[in-house]
């Protein structure tokens, strides 16, 4: 099988091929081929995962290219994981809302606009690429955020498309360890849009009996979860469930905001981190993860993309996973068409959304509010205009009043020109 990485000069890429080096009886992959316009990049990474491959004894063969049609022929499954605009545009999305008192991040507020707006575009390009040149039945599995826009652009668009977050295989890993059991006997009810998702219980199953052991998960290592996903712990405990890190975000805004100010952008780390590895990428005698890779985020990425893949070319039963998929239903208070972060069962057919129980008004409200953003995120990168942005931004719970709207979407235009979006009829 071959493998396609978009975005193949990105420092994550060795621990995706960390992922495939470990798991050669359940991913039969022959050839990864790495994709991206930096071919600098490109010399590194390349040669590094090859000998990261013959040091795990995997037969697979990397190759690079920077064209996307060379490297795609062929592919049964393609990997989006690519940051349009680098570093130096993840530093402006991180830096332009603080002028409001906006918290600044990324993948979501007025920092995540600006994101989706840059590279849906981009993204969309690619996909008719890989459907023109691999065929429609190609899977593109999308890493690139912010994931649920993007991913529900995808499948609007009519690409066979998946979403791929981390931070569920992060957190059931964390649990497995705090609790000491195998990882693989964990499995969690994670509900929710990517990057605003709780985990509702933690299922272990022993001696084949399964039980729900979030309660005592909160009760005996409460700190350590509190700690992680950044909340008070007496709150924590009050809810009953363990959100994701990113909740904190809306659960502590102007707390952020205030550190935010202080510290250094986030961005300014990872380039630092970045310019680190590639240094230790091009020693000859490194040949397994360095440690440093850890501090570049992304954490056991490399498992949940090599599982997913796995199940979506196989010919095997049906598997779960958690992932961006089609709500068609599944929160009765949401459109069809909207794109949630759920368990789902996975197989060469695609990925199916389990039931969800009813969720309570304090997780459906923000969840609709940001499903309402979302929509109104992808009308202005289909459309265009200035007013479309604010429109978006002024529906974003962490911009929400007009006068901020209007500022940040003319600051939002004024850092991002020389991408074009805005400029569409």
């Amino acid at each position: 099988m071959k493998l396609a990485v978009v975005g193949g000069g990105s420092t994550y890429t060795p621990e995706l091929v960390d992922g495939i080096a470990g798991r050669r009886s359940t991913l039969d992959v022959d050839e990864i081929v790495l994709i991206d316009p930096d071919q600098h990049r490109l010399d590194i990474i390349g040669p590094f995962s090859q000998r990261m491959l013959d040091h795990a004894g995997h037969p697979a063969r990397v190759r690079t290219t920077s064209d996307l049609e060379e490297g795609v022929d062929g592919a049964a499954a393609v990997l989006l994981q690519l940051r349009v605009g680098g570093q130096t545009a993840r530093r402006s999305d991180e830096t332009f809302p603080l002028t409001c008192g906006c918290v600044g991040q990324e993948t979501t507020g007025a920092g995540g606009l600006a994101k989706a707006l840059r590279t849906v575009p981009v993204v969309l390009d690619i996909a008719e690429r890989v459907r023109a040149t691999a065929g429609p039945d190609t899977w593109i599995v999308n890493f690139t955020n912010p994931v649920g826009i993007v991913t529900r652009a995808l499948l609007n668009a009519g690409h066979r498309a998946v979403g791929l977050c981390n931070v569920a295989i992060h957190l059931q890993r964390m649990f497995a360890g705090l609790l000491a059991v195998d990882p693989d006997a964990v499995r969690l009810e994670h509900v929710g849009l990517n990057h605003l998702s709780w985990e509702r219980r933690v299922l272990v199953t022993e001696d084949g009996v399964t039980t729900d052991r979030l309660l005592e998960l909160l009760a005996t290592h409460g700190e350590a979860l509190a700690e992680h996903v950044g909340c008070p712990l007496d709150w924590l405990r009050r809810l009953g469930m363990v959100p994701s890190y990113y909740l904190h975000y809306f659960y502590a805004h102007d707390q952020l905001v205030a550190a935010q100010r202080e510290e250094m952008p986030r961005a300014d780390v990872v380039i630092e981190v970045e310019n680190e590895l590639l240094k230790v990428y091009q020693d000859p005698n490194v040949m397994t993860k360095p440690e440093q890779l850890s501090r570049r985020g992304g954490a056991f990425y490399s498992e949940a993309a090599v599982r997913l893949v796995h199940a979506l070319t196989g010919d095997g039963p049906a598997e779960e996973h958690v992932v961006n998929v089609r709500n068609g239903g599944t929160l009765p208070f949401l459109p069809d068409d909207a794109v949630i972060e759920v368990g789902s069962t996975v197989d060469s057919d695609g990925a199916r959304p389990l039931p969800v129980e009813p969720l309570p008004p304090l997780l459906a409200g923000l969840i609709a509010h940001v499903t309402a953003y979302e929509h109104l995120a992808l009308e202005a990168v289909l459309y265009g205009g200035r007013d479309r942005v604010a429109d978006a931004l002024l529906a974003h719970p962490l911009v929400g009043q007009y006068e901020y709207a209007d500022e940040l979407a003319d600051r939002l235009l004024e850092a991002n020109q020389r991408f074009p979006f805005w400029v569409r009829p």
